[in-house]
């Protein structure tokens, strides 16, 4: 199995790496860390000598409750970090819901969309006749795609989590949004599949989508699973600890537990913050197999 891109052919047979690039001020686990062209720059070199095999820029954080930036600050931040980002050596992928965002990132090379709306996000001050990102990524030849499920938006998706059984649900919806990028002429070897961890499902539903990871895999498609740091994991505590809840920056060791569990349940692709103890969890993983 592998993922086609626009430069690369990345094989899947075993776990990718994919590390996270935040230039933004209110990521909620490292907003501002690498706000800067220049921070965020030296954090790729970092991701890729800790081992990350793709890098993942974006330039609006989807924490809930976050509020959009427009079309022009995305990028301001987006595009400087872009430009130097595909002269690394690694495939570079784009976090982004903003179709215009897609064109310019895909016009400077960069080689997976990473959609948290699954490419369904129109600009609604653009009427009727709005671009998506469906249409983006159907007049490509070759970029890799990434659709995520996501219940509501980041302003409401906790407000009011999914109710109900959440696994046949997402892969439904997964399904329905590759086929809708088939029906474009869209090879389906560009396609990867993300249930959203976080957006806008419980903990107890998030911990479901992992435990039956198995039945979302069965829509054919490679999965990437995004547990790092997420708030499902703060209260990963021992018990005679009441009431205490892990920090973003805490989250380490249970990122670690959630990352291997997922690619030992076949995830092909795990986006982290923490590249380099992630790899080496992985290799432990790989020496049992």
């Amino acid at each position: 199995m592998y993922w086609q891109t626009s430069r690369y052919r990345i094989e899947l047979t075993s776990p990718k790496v994919m590390g996270i690039v935040n230039v933004t001020p209110d990521s909620f686990s490292d907003g501002g860390e690498h706000g800067s062209t220049l921070a965020a720059l030296r954090h790729c070199e970092q991701l890729i000598r800790d081992g990350a095999d793709i890098l993942d820029i974006g330039g609006e954080s989807s924490r809930p409750g976050a509020s959009p930036v427009s079309l022009e600050e995305e990028l301001a931040r987006v595009l400087p970090v872009l430009r130097e980002a595909v002269r690394m050596g690694v495939p570079v992928s784009v976090d982004s819901y903003k179709p215009r965002v897609m064109q310019a990132a895909l016009a400077l090379g960069a080689d997976i969309i990473n959609d948290i709306w699954a490419l369904r996000w129109r600009d609604p001050e653009s009427g009727a006749q709005a671009l998506c990102g469906t249409d983006v990524a159907a007049a490509h030849p070759a970029c890799g795609v990434c659709l995520m499920h996501m219940h509501r938006e980041p302003q409401t998706m906790q407000l009011t989590p999914m109710q109900g059984d959440v696994v046949p649900q997402v892969r439904s919806f997964l399904e329905q949004s590759a086929q809708a990028l088939l029906t474009r002429g869209v090879a389906k070897a560009r396609i990867v599949l993300d249930p959203g961890i976080g957006f806008g499902k419980t903990v107890a539903q998030n911990f479901s989508l992992l435990a039956r990871q198995s039945e979302l895999l069965q829509a054919g498609y490679p999965l990437l699973a995004g547990w790092s740091r997420k708030s499902s994991l703060a209260g990963m505590v021992p018990t005679n600890m009441p009431g205490a809840t892990l920090a973003a920056s805490e989250r380490l060791a249970p990122s670690l537990a959630a990352a291997v569990l997922a690619a030992e349940r076949g995830a092909a692709v795990l986006r982290v913050h923490d590249v380099k103890e992630t790899v080496q969890a992985l290799h432990v993983l790989a020496a049992l197999r």
